[in-house]
């Protein structure tokens, strides 16, 4: 029964912080039209303020992200088009990393050079991954058990190292950059700042929890190769 709970707090402590970050984000999309303007035009305000009329705004279905080497600020969908406070405080917290490389912020430029390194990695394993089953069945020797943790730990593990230290940075462009720019801006409507501070936080989160989740995988790979 110990085992049974220890087990049920450790899950839950992986899976919990994934599960406030969608919760936060989703609660704070509606109303959906709160806001007169969307999350782009508001991404493209900011950043002509900050001088960077050079960066694109674009729409994208991978994720919420800023590309340092593209120079642009992508948008899913309903941040891009959307008119809620997740739409326009999820696009500021983008624009904030835009600004970070505007500044030659240091952890932005040691996560782009860990991204570079990490792809190689899950790549290679990846390939490995889709190896070992063969190995299995041609040598049907414990090598492949072996070639199945090396390959799991490349991929997850190349991915969980780029999402842990991007935690300060996140911070940082929530609260040091995107906030002032909502503050200085008068942009939100009055009492949404607090809400905004949950978006903000739980938008330098998201790498954070997708990093719990990449563990949580990892655990499984090792328990396979126990069996």
């Amino acid at each position: 029964m110990f085992y049974l709970i220890l087990v049920i707090l450790i899950v839950a402590l992986i899976i919990g912080p994934s599960y406030w970050v969608k919760y936060t984000l989703k609660k704070y999309s509606y109303p959906e039209d709160r806001y007169p303007g969307t999350g782009a035009e508001l991404a493209r305000i900011l950043l002509d303020w900050a001088k960077l009329q050079s960066v694109k705004v674009e729409i994208t279905d991978t994720g919420d992200h800023y590309d340092p080497i593209e120079k642009a600020v992508r948008l899913t969908p309903d941040k891009f088009n959307g008119k809620s406070l997740t739409a326009i405080t999820v696009a500021a917290h983008e624009v904030g990393h835009a600004v970070q490389d505007r500044d030659g912020y240091l952890p932005l430029r040691l996560r782009t050079k860990l991204v570079k390194l990490a792809a190689p990695a899950e790549r290679f394993g990846a390939a490995i991954l889709m190896l070992a089953p063969i190995v299995l069945i041609v040598t049907r020797a414990p090598i492949a058990g072996a070639l199945f943790l090396v390959g799991g730990l490349l991929t997850i593990g190349a991915a969980a190292l780029v999402h842990m230290v991007t935690l300060p940075m996140e911070m940082h462009a929530s609260f040091s950059r995107a906030l002032p720019m909502l503050d200085k801006g008068g942009f939100l409507k009055e009492g949404d700042e607090p809400h905004a501070r949950r978006i903000l936080r739980a938008a330098a989160l998201t790498y954070v929890s997708a990093s719990l989740m990449t563990l949580l995988n990892m655990g499984r790979w090792l328990a396979i190769l126990r069996r």
